[in-house]
Formats: structure tokens, sequence, C-alpha cells
């Protein structure tokens, strides 16, 4: 609470000012360590530079910092940027849907609605600005795109630390490699959601269906990351029952309605729903046939609802 009152541009203007004396360096991080420590010589370091506490000389270093980042308060307010390309009705809603959570959560939001005969290089060019904006913290491309545009290669093309999907080669391979980045949000809601109800990972049996570059094969990664012992099924995998029956958790994301039955679950197992179809009758329903299987799982999501909301 002292730092979050002290903290402002009166003090990034004082450490501007002792910074700038000298070059940038090991002796400034050194001068962060002795500040914690305290005392040189038996006087404060910070009062030094003519400061009277700890906590002003503190206050003083956390405003530069944020200054030195682009931000002109520490207190940082991220912004999201969409991209919308053409008409897709439940793209329509899924980015309406992401601009109320920004808003509930104090999120700035920025929406780019293009045409849908928007050509590649307009993509690319809207993508580069949205890099170069030192503003925007985070660019997402809302999927599909219209058939003449190239998904991927607009998504190598959005800045790796500004890939809030997680579907840039840069951070599919550190996800691969265990590394700190950007993941999915479906396979990243999942492990969320086994976090929360402290379902066990570690030593289980995880069976996948389905190996999307979205849900599928980064979940891959994000359940060896919690010590899962991972399967991934397929359309060419033959006898799916006997390798679901075995399985502790199942994800199921094949879209494929109702497609996992009763009789393909062990008692107890874990069920997790990423499926969402449109019947002819107009309902919604996952890929589970969740009236069969909800009998034999010790949890399970439901859909509507569970993975979506996450």
């Amino acid at each position: 609470e002292q730092l979050a009152e002290l903290t402002n541009e009166k003090y990034a203007s004082m450490w501007s000012s002792v910074i700038y004396g000298s070059s940038v360096g090991s002796n400034d991080i050194v001068a962060v360590a002795v500040a914690q420590i305290g005392n040189v010589g038996g006087q404060p370091y910070w009062s030094w530079y003519g400061f009277s506490s700890r906590v002003e000389w503190c206050a003083c270093f956390v405003s530069w910092c944020a200054n030195e980042c682009g931000y002109i308060e520490a207190g940082i307010i991220p912004k999201f940027a969409v991209i919308l390309v053409g008409e897709d009705p439940a793209s329509k809603i899924y980015v309406r849907n992401k601009n109320k959570a920004c808003v509930e959560i104090g999120i700035e939001y920025e929406e780019h609605v293009l045409k849908q005969d928007t050509t590649m290089e307009e993509l690319l060019r809207l993508i580069d600005k949205l890099n170069k904006d030192k503003s925007i913290n985070g660019i997402l491309l809302q999927s599909p795109l219209p058939q003449h545009l190239d998904i991927n290669e607009a998504l190598k093309q959005i800045d790796y630390k500004k890939d809030v999907d997680g579907f840039n080669p840069v951070n599919v391979g550190k996800l691969s490699l265990g590394q700190d980045c950007f993941v999915s949000c479906t396979p990243y809601g999942i492990i969320r959601m086994l976090e929360e109800y402290k379902i066990p990972t570690e030593g289980k049996n995880a069976v996948i269906i389905g190996r999307s570059n979205i849900v599928g094969k980064p979940l891959i990664q994000c359940l060896l990351s919690k010590n899962a012992t991972v399967t991934v099924c397929h359309s060419k995998t033959q006898n799916i029952e006997e390798i679901t029956k075995n399985s502790d958790i199942i994800i199921a994301a094949m879209g494929k309605p109702k497609f996992l039955k009763g009789n393909m679950v062990k008692q107890g197992a874990t069920v997790i729903d990423v499926g969402i179809n449109r019947m002819e009758n107009g309902k919604i329903v996952g890929d589970v046939d969740f009236e069969e299987v909800s009998k034999k799982t010790s949890y399970i999501t439901p859909v509507p609802g569970g993975v979506g909301p996450m």
C-alpha cells in the first residue's frame, strides 16, 4: 500500500535523473540489492540519493522500471486486440464474449473487423501494425478465416510475445520444450479445471480423442507437464473402446456428437467434453453421451457449459 501511494511520476523523474547520470548497467542492479540489505558504511544506501526511507527509494525504482517498459504508471493495464475477418456467426459470438470478459476484469479491448474479401496482404499489414504498437499486449486472430486466406501464415506473423492463443510456431515449440509461453486457451482451461477440482494427473492414464492443432496436440504437452501418461486417439485409431476403458481421464475433442458412450468408460473416470455440436432439432450436444457416461464418472463436464466458458 505504501508503494502504491508513493509510486508516481515525481519519483520516476527523480530516479531517471539518478540513472541517466551514468550508464544503466550492473552498478544499478547492485544498487537495488544493496537497498534491500540496507546499509553501506553505516549509512542507508537510499539516503545517498536524498530519499527519506527505503520504501520511498523502492517506490521510485518501481516507477522508473514501469516508465522504461513504456507505461506512464506502475499500475499496468493490459490491452487486447482481436482481429475478426468475415461474417462467420459463431465467430461473432466468440468475439463478443471476449469483449465482455475483458470489460469484466479490467483489460482494455480493441476490435478490428475486416471484410470477407480482405486480402492476405491487408491482413498481414494489420498484424504488423499491432505487433509494433507498444500499447497492445495481446493479439488474437479469430478463426476460421475465409478460405482464400492462409491462417498458418497469418499466425506465424503474430509476434510470439503477443500471441495469446499460443499458435505461433515459436510458442508451439516452447510448449513442447516445457518452456514458459502462451498456451492455447482450451487446453489451458482444461488443465485449470483439473487443478481447481484437485483431480490427480500424475501417473494417471489420460486419453485425448482428437489431434487438432487447437486442442489435441497442445493438450498432449500440457498433460505431459502434469506427469500424466498420455495416449492420443483419432479417426484412424482402431479399437478406441479398449483404450478409453482403461483411462482415468478422457478428453473428447473430435467433433462427433455423442461419440463417447457409457460402455467406453470405466467406473470413476474423469471425462472432459470439448465438443460442441448442433443437432437437427437445434439442440447443442457434446462429443460425449452425457446421459450414459455421467452414470459412471466421478467428474464430467456438461455441454453447453463446462469447457466453453473456461
